[in-house]
């Protein structure tokens, strides 16, 4: 950022004029520019670019030979599943030699880097200093090696034992005045083995407080699916990406998300299938994709992946949807029996009546306003849809982030359904998770409103009451702790902290906590917002062989698809303090209910085939788990939805009716934000500061702009900013954001997450799903007040 000096008040004599004369205006205060590298990228995703900088993340982390090693074993039948997304393999003989992509080879060689965070770092490094650095530097220092424990009123962590660590955790739990004043958090990198015993430890001792990632990201989806269909997934697979004849991909960025989903979409691209991209921002992976080991494909310049791509405005996309849905049924009236599957509608659905009078009656105007997009548009998709017999519909953040996110996911339900495109081959709703096993740990009873039934069979194999009451969510833990009614927050897993809406608040709130405790992998910033005392526990990551007193062990996961499979490490331990979740939960379970506890909790411990045996016992759909994830590709859970069996009120699907969302902009001065990845980044991890394919490059404070709004707010391109939110009178501030011209809808803005998180209120959420509007932010963008370095 340059800084430009400011003329001193007083400095400038007005000019000798009569008394009566106008003043001339005051000069304008000179415009302060960011330096930003601003590079439009041409080129397709993926490609000879993604295969250097896999190359430029690797080899410094973990050298040439292991690098390759790793290249081999990732996502493979007899290797370890990736820990970044979610993204399903093709079955056996049709998986690539490589079978990763970009984003996955970061990950990879984040959690097996060579390099290593020992007791003197934390000797040299104290907490106030680790504080000032930024997230992606905390990341590069590499593994942590041992348990280590900031002392009440200490500055520094230190080094403690495993056995003292878990006897100081059982003091703090035991000393509590309820189970309720704990909060279990759960992140989406935990394997189905740790998440089950995690759950059923929680239980045990007496609470349903078990928030997780999945309050933040795509609990909208689980509550809008499970009131509307009768499930809380997804219904496809990755054949029936095979078979469909138009893919609608609606608020997600695949190409810096899940780069593994532009091969099956540039598979349907070239055998003919349509597929329209629904976005604020034009992403490149949407756009065009270069399959990376394929050179025939790059030196053609790749495939073109979306023959149509629509532009929404942030906030639009019921409107949008509607629009669709109403050019559907108009396109049924000029031609009745023609369009609609009235068969499906009238043995499998309720509510269409009331659905079908609610779209003839929204106006076309309305439409077109609220999602900015021309009449001429949206019939073009619809025509796109009205010509597919088989129709899939992919999302992701950008749906369920919003304070009507529900409302959006049934939305998009509603279209399917119109033709029918819900529970045959080719067909269905494909909600894209962000993290490896996010689905899974929901799967194991990481949930904080379990099912009636589900607490019924943990009583029945488990021979105790667990709890009935409602637990806590993320946003309802963070205003429990700031309200001083939690006393130990335990997180396997995550980055808490920096991954939570509204820093501030989160910091303030985890402070009040007696005790904080973080099971990781690598040093982040939620090791440094503690409680009044805190432990850092380091864990085997999945790369990493797994021993425990029956031998060699291995874990499942769950895909976006719900296909169960095993993942086994292959590397050997980054140090030989490193102990895995499931140990970590046994030590928990032991130190906390003591050694009469009927569940023996070692013995699972040790050999996570017991703990399959129970997952069988307690959770429809793992009959024969031990046998059946030993198949190469493992198993697929049966989904009722996708056999047109619908577990609803009305035991059908049904057809939910929403009105357009009213604009939250109290003036047009006003911007709509949507919080983003660059392409450097999983989830809060920052593994460097550039994002190639939207053309930033050594910078991340940027906001995107449309270039008319930058005119309109008396801006200019690449000036330095605030970011001012605001919300039920309160306002929250960014500051030193640059204004970037960019092609995104006016009235709308993008900008990169953690660093906007700050603007999340904790109080602005879905009501039934309680996720933070994180892709909604109402804010103002002027000139900043910030001088530099501060």
């Amino acid at each position: 950022m340059s800084d430009r000096e400011q003329p001193r008040a007083g400095t400038v004599e007005p000019p000798s004029a009569s008394p009566s004369a106008p003043l001339p205006p005051a000069p304008a205060p000179p415009v302060e520019l960011a330096e930003v590298d601003f590079r439009p990228y041409r080129g397709a995703a993926a490609g000879v670019g993604a295969v250097l900088h896999t190359m430029t993340m690797a080899l410094p982390r973990m050298g040439p030979l292991r690098s390759a090693s790793m290249a081999l074993k990732i996502n493979q039948v007899e290797g370890f599943d990736c820990v970044s997304c979610a993204w399903p393999e093709a079955g056996g003989e049709r998986r690539e030699t490589f079978e990763f992509c970009e984003n996955g080879a970061k990950a990879v060689a984040a959690e097996a880097t060579r390099r290593k965070v020992r007791p003197e770092f934390f000797r040299e490094w104290s907490v106030e200093q680790l504080r000032a650095k930024d997230d992606r530097w905390l990341e590069d220092q590499g593994r942590l090696t041992r348990p280590m424990r900031l002392a009440p009123g200490a500055t520094h962590y230190e080094p403690i034992s495993w056995e003292d660590a878990f006897a100081l955790i059982g003091r703090e739990l035991k000393a509590l005045g309820s189970p309720d004043e704990a909060v279990f958090y759960t992140s989406g990198r935990t394997s189905n083995e740790a998440a089950f015993l995690y759950q059923l430890f929680a239980r045990r001792f007496g609470t349903n407080n078990l928030p997780d990632c999945s309050n933040l990201c795509h609990e909208s989806t689980s509550f809008g699916l499970m009131e509307q269909l009768g499930v809380a997934k997804g219904m496809v697979t990755l054949d029936d990406f095979e078979l469909a004849d138009a893919i609608f991909i609606i608020g997600h960025n695949p190409g810096t998300n899940h780069p593994r989903m532009l091969s099956t979409l540039a598979n349907a691209a070239r055998r003919g299938c349509k597929i329209v991209a629904i976005n604020p921002l034009r992403e490149r992976g949407l756009e065009r994709f270069a399959h990376p080991q394929h050179p025939v494909d790059m030196l053609r310049g790749g495939t073109e992946i979306a023959s149509r791509y629509i532009t929404v405005k942030v906030g639009g996309d019921i409107a949008l949807l509607k629009g669709i849905m109403k050019a559907v049924l108009e396109a049924e009236a000029l031609a009745p029996g023609r369009v609609l599957d009235a068969p499906f509608i009238r043995d499998f659905t309720s509510g269409f009546d009331h659905f079908a009078a609610d779209l003839e009656a929204t106006p076309w105007a309305e439409v077109e306003s609220a999602s900015g997009v021309s009449r001429e548009a949206i019939r073009e998709a619809a025509e796109v849809y009205i010509k597919a017999d088989r129709v899939i519909a992919c999302w992701g953040m950008g749906v369920t982030q919003h304070r009507w996110g529900v409302a959006n996911v049934q939305s998009i339900a509603n279209l399917l359904m119109l033709r029918g495109n819900v529970g045959r081959p080719g067909a269905g709703g494909c909600p894209v998770r962000g993290h490896s096993n996010v689905q899974g740990d929901r799967t194991m009873g990481i949930f904080e409103r379990p099912a009636a039934a589900f607490l019924d069979r943990i009583r029945d194999v488990f021979g105790f009451e667990p709890p009935r009451e409602p637990g806590y969510s993320v946003i309802e833990a963070i205003r429990a702790m700031r309200e001083g009614k939690v006393g130990v927050f335990f997180a396997m897993g995550g980055n808490f902290a920096m991954a939570s809406p509204d820093t501030a608040i989160t910091a303030e709130a985890l402070s009040r906590c007696r005790l904080t405790v973080n099971v990781a992998t690598k040093l982040n910033r939620g090791h440094l917002t503690t409680g009044r005392e805190s432990l850092i526990l380091p864990c085997l990551g999945r790369t990493e062989i797994d021993r425990q007193s029956a031998g060699a062990q291995f874990v499942t996961v769950e895909d976006s698809m719900s296909v169960i499979h095993a993942s086994h490490g292959v590397l050997e331990p980054g140090s030989p303090m490193l102990r895995s979740e499931p140990w970590i939960v046994s030590r928990l379970a032991a130190a906390t209910l003591g050694p009469t506890d009927p569940v023996d909790w070692a013995a699972l411990a040790g050999d996570y085939d017991r703990i399959r045996d129970l997952i069988e016992q307690t959770i429809p759909g793992f009959h024969d788990f031990n046998e059946r994830v030993r198949h190469p590709g493992g198993f697929t859970l049966v989904n009722p939805a996708a056999e047109r069996r619908f577990a609803t009120t009305t035991g059908k699907a049904r057809f939910m009716t929403h009105a357009i969302p009213a604009d939250p902009r109290p003036a047009t001065d006003r911007l709509l934000l949507t919080t983003i990845r660059s392409h450097d980044q999983f989830n809060t991890t920052i593994y460097g500061h550039d994002d190639r394919y939207r053309g930033v490059y050594n910078a991340r404070r940027v906001v995107f702009m449309n270039p008319r709004d930058i005119d309109r707010l008396g801006l200019v391109d690449r000036q330095v900013v605030d970011l001012i939110g605001e919300h039920a009178g309160a306002e929250r501030v960014c500051p030193r954001f640059a204004a970037i011209a960019y092609e995104v809808p006016e009235g709308s803005a993008a900008a990169y997450f953690p660093e906007t998180n700050p603007l999340i209120p904790h109080d602005d959420v879905d009501p039934r799903s309680l996720t933070p509007s994180s892709k909604s932010v109402v804010v103002r963008v002027v000139p900043t007040t910030h001088p530099a370095g501060r």
